[in-house]
């Protein structure tokens, strides 16, 4: 049996979750999604865990969608309303869960990777990785929850930039920028990620949760603003010319050739 593209796992009163498609460079496809959209809805309903950890196995955290899962929902549009549906749930259960969630991002965080990342209520992130939203690079809208987390999370002024033309960030500039809290050589990304969970453990856990609870408030009604129209509109996106010829430009290694259409 194949194992499966999310592995959770309980240590010492902190649950494990660990994208597992390293041959992918964990890029999400529908069992994956599927899985995100659950892992944390289900994690918040215990008592027993005193943090949640984010990760991924190998040189990438998460390089955004799936190509071929793409291609599916262009052949499909119609299944394409499960995964939004899916998308939404990521967001809303992660900002719900009242457990603190350290992202422990072992390389770049693309697309969704960067949501699941910006998310992540502490998040260390190797120094050598880079992170964004490049949607609109694959003809799509920031739809998933990057398109109202950016301008949050760093200000308007320079989300909007990186929204509309995709460009990555280095670690260090997220850093720097605020998207995330720390940027470490690989090496030290453990040490780092043991020290916060140390605290956590070892700290009030209803006060720390409850805390939680107390300053997402506010990103959890920007959330339910955003992400419907959002959404919707990447709906209307699945269907264009462009998203259908990056997908194929993507596969083929080339660039591809937008129309506007």
């Amino acid at each position: 049996m194949s194992e499966p593209a999310l592995k959770v796992e309980t240590i010492d009163q902190v649950a494990w979750v660990t994208i597992n498609r390293p041959e992918a460079l964990n890029a999400v496809n529908a069992e994956l999604h599927t899985a995100l959209s659950r892992v944390f809805i289900d994690l918040g309903e215990r008592r027993d865990i005193k943090a949640i950890v984010l990760t991924g196995v190998g040189r990438a955290f998460c390089a955004g969608g799936d190509i071929e899962w793409m291609r599916a929902a262009i052949r499909d549009p119609d299944s394409f309303e499960v995964v939004t549906w899916e998308a939404k749930r990521i967001v809303y259960s992660m900002l719900d869960c009242e457990i603190p969630i350290v992202g422990r991002i072992n390389g770049d965080a693309v697309g969704l990777g960067a949501t699941l990342a910006l998310l992540c209520d502490i998040t260390i992130m190797n120094a050598e990785g880079r992170i964004g939203d490049p949607h609109v690079k694959v003809g799509l809208n920031a739809a998933d929850g990057g398109g109202f987390l950016w301008p949050q999370m760093i200000g308007y002024g320079r989300a909007r930039e990186l929204l509309l033309t995709g460009d990555l960030l280095s670690a260090e500039e997220a850093v720097k920028l605020g998207a995330i809290g720390h940027a470490l050589p690989a090496d030290q990304l453990d040490e780092k990620v043991n020290a916060v969970l140390q605290k956590l453990r070892n700290g009030a856990t209803k006060a720390i949760r409850w805390t939680k609870a107390g300053y997402t408030i506010p990103l959890r009604q920007v959330a339910h603003s955003h992400m419907d129209a959002g959404i919707a509109y990447e709906c209307l996106a699945n269907r264009t010319a462009d998203h259908a010829e990056a997908v194929e430009a993507f596969a083929a290694k080339r660039k591809p050739v937008f129309t506007g259409r």
